[in-house]
C-alpha cells in the first residue's frame, strides 16, 4: 500500500472548489484512491467558532490546528485499513495555512501549546500545490459569494495569497499555479504537477542549475516569500548509473528524513523516486553510505519569486559563490530570477558541479 496526503491551498477565489473535483476525478481514473479532508476552517466559522467569537485569535488558531492534526491522523488511520494499492490523501488546505493569519508571537504559542515545531508541521506533507488567488492576475472573476466564511475585498486577498506562499516557503515541494492561462487550463497546469509528483506515469524530475555570485545574506533572511534549511545529504552505495541518497532536512534541531534514488533519463531530465524515513531508517541507511563521498552539509534558502521557487544552496567551502536549482513543469520554462541574484552560468549539465561531484572534493 502506497498512502500519499498533499495539500491543495491557494488564496481567496483560487479555484480550490472545482479543483478538487478535477483531483478526485483524475486520479481514481489512475486507479488511486482518493479522500479530501475538508477545510477546517471553513468548518468551525460556519458552525460557530471563529477568532471573533474566540477569547483571542491565538485561542482560535490553537483549536483549528488540533482539529486538523486530529482529521488528518483520522484519515490516514482509515487508508491503512482500505483494500487500495495506492492512496491520495488531499488536505483541503495544511497546517500551515494558519500561519497567514497570525504574527510571530502568536505562532510560536500555537506551536508551544501543540507541542510541535514549524518544520513538522510545514514539511509532514509530500507536496504543497498552492492555486494564486484570482485577484492576482484575473480579477474580473474575483468573489467571495461561493464561500460564506470569505469576506476579503481584491487588495486583501491578493495580500492574503503572499502570506499563504511564504508560510508554505521552504517546504521541499512547494509549487505555486498561477493565472497565466484561463482557468481550464491552471487546473490542467495543476493536474499536471500532482501527477508528476505522483510519478504519473513516470516520477521525471526537469531541473536547471545555475552558478550564482554569493547572495546578500541580509536580503535573503529578511525577504518574507524566503525561508532557511539546514541540509546533511549523505550518498550511498549504488549500482552505475544510478544516484542514491539519504537527507537530513530541517532547522534548529527539527529535522525531517528522506531517501531519494535518481536515474537520468537527458541532461535535464531524471526519474526521480523519493520516500520519507523515521530517523532510525535513516540512520540504518547511513551504514550503507559509500566510503567515496563525504556528507555534503549545506545551508539552503528557499525563495518564492514571481510564482517560481528557487533553492538557493551556499557549501561551506565556498564565500564567493553558491548554486540556485529550480523544478520546471517544462524544458521550455523561462526561469525569472530576482536582480538580487547574479548569475555566472548556467551548469545543468556541468557534472563538475553536482552534489555527488562536490561531495568529492
Amino acid at each position: 500500500m502506497e498512502i500519499t496526503k498533499i495539500v491543495l491551498t491557494g488564496g481567496p477565489c483560487a479555484g480550490k472548489t472545482t479543483a478538487l473535483s478535477w483531483i478526485k476525478n483524475h486520479f481514481e481514473n489512475l486507479g488511486y484512491r482518493v479522500l479530501i479532508i475538508p477545510e477546517t476552517a471553513t468548518e468551525l466559522i460556519t458552525g460557530g467558532i471563529a477568532p471573533w467569537t474566540c477569547g483571542s485569535n491565538a485561542d482560535y488558531q490553537v483549536n483549528q490546528c488540533r482539529l486538523q492534526l486530529y482529521k488528518e491522523e483520522i484519515f490516514e488511520n482509515a487508508a491503512k485499513t482500505m483494500q487500495a494499492e495506492k492512496i491520495l490523501i488531499v488536505c483541503d488546505r495544511g497546517l500551515m495555512d494558519n500561519r497567514a493569519y497570525m504574527d510571530d508571537v502568536e505562532f510560536a504559542g500555537v506551536l508551544q501549546k501543540l507541542g510541535r515545531t514549524e518544520v513538522e508541521l510545514r514539511d509532514g506533507y509530500g507536496a504543497i500545490f498552492h492555486l494564486v488567488t484570482a485577484a492576482k492576475g484575473a480579477v474580473d472573476v474575483y468573489t467571495t459569494s461561493n464561500n460564506a466564511a470569505r469576506t476579503e475585498t481584491p487588495e486583501e486577498a491578493a495580500a492574503l495569497d503572499d502570506k499563504l506562499i511564504a508560510a508554505w516557503t521552504g517546504h521541499p515541494h512547494l509549487r505555486v499555479i498561477d493565472n497565466s492561462t484561463d482557468f481550464q487550463k491552471k487546473l490542467q497546469r495543476l493536474i499536471a504537477e500532482i501527477a508528476s509528483f505522483l510519478g504519473e506515469p513516470e516520477p521525471l524530475e526537469i531541473e536547471r542549475k545555475y552558478l550564482i555570485r554569493f547572495p546578500d545574506l541580509a536580503w535573503l533572511e529578511t525577504n518574507p516569500t524566503c525561508r532557511k534549511v539546514e541540509i546533511v545529504q549523505t550518498y550511498l552505495i549504488a549500482p552505475e548509473g544510478i544516484e542514491r541518497r539519504v537527507r537530513q532536512r530541517g532547522f534548529s534541531g527539527s529535522y525531517v528524513y528522506y531517501e531519494t534514488t535518481k536515474r537520468p533519463v537527458t541532461d535535464l531530465k531524471r526519474v526521480e523516486i523519493e520516500r520519507s524515513l523515521s530517523q532510525t531508517e535513516y540512520l540504518d541507511l547511513l551504514m550503507e553510505a559509500d566510503p567515496s563521498c563525504r556528507p555534503i552539509r549545506k545551508t539552503r534558502y528557499c525563495l518564492t519569486y514571481e510564482n517560481q521557487y528557487f533553492e538557493i544552496d551556499l557549501y561551506p567551502f565556498w564565500d564567493d559563490q553558491a548554486i540556485v536549482e529550480i523544478e520546471l513543469q517544462s524544458e521550455t520554462t523561462p526561469v525569472l530570477f530576482p536582480k538580487e541574484l547574479e548569475v555566472i552560468r548556467e551548469v545543468t549539465d556541468d557534472p563538475a558541479f553536482k552534489n555527488a561531484a562536490l561531495a568529492r572534493i
